[in-house]
């Protein structure tokens, strides 16, 4: 695991990553939700079609839902996988550049014990099976890499 802060290409900043339970997010604002999906020891990558990188699904709230109900949302539109039941992770902690501002966003994970169909989209141009402990390619986000590794290889005990 890399040691924190990282930052990406276009600025964006990786400060922190802490594991907790969902019940302690208390009344924190989370204005966004990622999916570490994991298939036979690798992490489920989007090539997302606007920022053109590999990157883990998820995305910004909508009004009205919760982090949880954002990820479920998220994994389904941008892969095609429709599962309720994923377990909260922890938080991620960012400093971004455009515009400038600080956010937390909740960070999900499941295991899937068969290969999934995934359905590229307007929004996910291709997907890929990444081994965390494979060299990052030049078109990946180091900072979504960065808390898949986290979630895959440390796994704290938390309800």
């Amino acid at each position: 695991m890399a040691v924190l802060p990282i930052r990406d290409r276009v600025g964006n900043t990786l400060v922190d990553f802490r594991f907790l339970a969902e019940k302690d997010l208390g009344q924190v604002p989370m204005p966004a939700s990622l999916v570490v999906a994991t298939y036979a020891n690798a992490v489920l990558m989007i090539f997302d079609s606007w920022r053109k990188q590999w990157e883990l699904p998820g995305g910004r709230r909508e009004p009205g839902e919760t982090a949880r109900q954002t990820a479920v949302r998220e994994l389904r539109e941008e892969t095609g996988i429709d599962l309720p039941s994923l377990t909260f992770a922890g938080v991620a902690e960012f400093v971004l550049a455009r515009p400038k501002r600080r956010e937390l966003l909740a960070v999900y994970q499941v295991h899937l014990e068969l290969m999934p169909r995934l359905t590229v989209n307007e929004e996910a141009l291709a997907f890929r099976w990444w081994p965390p402990s494979e060299l990052l390619s030049h078109d990946m986000s180091p900072l979504d890499a960065e808390i898949a590794r986290r979630v895959v290889h440390f796994r704290p005990p938390h309800s």
